[in-house]
């Protein structure tokens, strides 16, 4: 974990190095329209045939596709590590290092810390490592590959922030894995919290279920005291 003086007026996402692998990763994952909808109509036929996917299934569907957040959701991400002046984040769900990017940039500006990012499929894994390491922020990432499950069970201090973007029958079991180590004040976001029924409160009532005292948000709030353009797209 790599620790600096933290830098109000510093924002990471305008880093030349960081603008140029953001750039190009929003361009790859913009390109990929056909597969996305390849992988939505396999998702439709599954809850027609009463299919339930398991997590390996579901990620050999995913490898090759990034299923990222977008531009102006890696921004909010970003400007919401800020306003809390995180040290500590996990997210579930690496992919290719998108997120891991947005927050890494955010750790550094504020002061430094670690991102602990988990992914399954080895072939990202490696893909993210290399992404990180050309945004120059690989000081501020680790990578856990294998199942979250194991992986996530020690993030090693308390958590600042959580993002929850990978399998969504997992959002619970995650969340209940990691709310010991969440703090009053810690943030925990989540990406299509609506997928199935009622999975939002859920995800609410897990983050405050073991003591009265904690207090951590599980809703989408971020500060605005730090203004960072959205990357743009090249096409």
């Amino acid at each position: 974990m790599r620790h600096e003086e933290p830098t109000s007026r510093t924002c990471s996402l305008t880093d030349p190095k960081v603008r140029a692998v953001l750039d190009r990763l929003h361009a790859e994952a913009g390109g990929q329209t056909l597969g996305l909808a390849r992988l939505l109509a396999s998702f439709a036929f599954d809850k027609l045939l009463r299919h339930e996917v398991s997590v390996a299934e579901e990620a050999a569907r995913l490898k090759d596709l990034y299923v990222c957040l977008s531009p102006k959701q890696g921004v909010f991400a970003y400007q919401a590590a800020r306003s809390i002046g995180a040290r500590r984040i996990v997210e579930f769900g690496t992919s290719f290092g998108v997120s891991a990017i947005y927050f890494a940039a955010a750790v550094r500006d504020n002061g430094g810390g670690v991102v602990i990012g988990s992914e399954i499929e080895p072939g990202k894994v490696a893909r993210a490592r290399d992404n990180i390491e050309a945004a120059g922020l690989s000081a501020y990432v680790e990578i856990r590959e294998g199942d979250a499950q194991e992986t996530l069970r020690d993030p090693g201090g308390p958590l600042d922030l959580v993002l929850l973007d990978g399998f969504k029958t997992l959002y619970l079991p995650i969340i209940r894995l990691l709310t010991p180590h969440l703090h009053p004040g810690s943030v925990v976001l989540g990406d299509n919290i609506f997928y199935g029924q009622g999975l939002q409160g859920r995800l609410r009532s897990a983050a405050r279920r073991p003591a009265p005292s904690r207090s951590s948000s599980a809703s989408s709030t971020a500060g605005g005291r730090w203004s960072c353009p959205t990357p743009r797209v090249s096409r």
